[in-house]
């Protein structure tokens, strides 16, 4: 329905006029090229895989004492009264608990703060794009999208520029 609505726009504007068409400027930005590249995304994927890090420190140890739970528990199960095996068991059970809760907690966490630090390097990205193509008369950006522009000429292109006008603002 986008694509639709979007192509029709576009043609709509194209066809108006051939003066309009004449004075009609386009480009394109690769949002994802443009994120992966910035100091901004660098530093949110440096903060992130921080983040992995030190979770994923916390869950192998996590994991090797539930090891060392159940291999106790396989070791010592036939020796132990019903009472003690049920308690080693339910001991088990609680902590196989504690470590999934803590791994999706340790997942949403880590997706919500990828979200919100993509968030905020889009919010500037968005505001360093519409200055550019103000400046430069623009009449419409468009971001690259491989399942929404089935062709785009490569002198459209406006991802380094705009990513160097970024880069350079967040410095100042």
């Amino acid at each position: 329905m986008k694509r639709i609505f979007l192509a029709g726009i576009v043609a709509a504007c194209i066809a108006s006029t051939s003066v309009f068409a004449a004075d009609l400027k386009l480009g394109y930005i690769d949002m994802q090229r443009a994120l992966n590249g910035s100091e901004a995304g660098k530093e949110a994927k440096e903060q992130l895989a921080t983040k992995v890090k030190k979770y994923q420190e916390e869950i192998n140890t996590k994991q090797e004492e539930l090891k060392k739970l159940k291999e106790e528990l396989e070791k010592q199960g036939m020796l132990l009264s019903d009472s003690a095996r049920a308690s080693k068991e339910k001991d088990y059970q609680n902590k196989l608990k504690e470590f999934q809760r803590f791994t999706k907690d340790a997942q949403d966490e880590l997706q919500g703060k990828d979200e919100e630090l993509t968030r905020r390097i889009l919010e500037g990205m968005e505001k360093v794009i519409q200055s550019y193509g103000r400046q430069n008369g623009y009449t419409f950006i468009f971001v690259k999208n491989d399942s929404m522009l089935l062709f785009v000429d490569e002198k459209a292109d406006l991802t380094e520029e705009v990513l160097k006008l970024f880069n350079s603002n967040r410095k100042k």
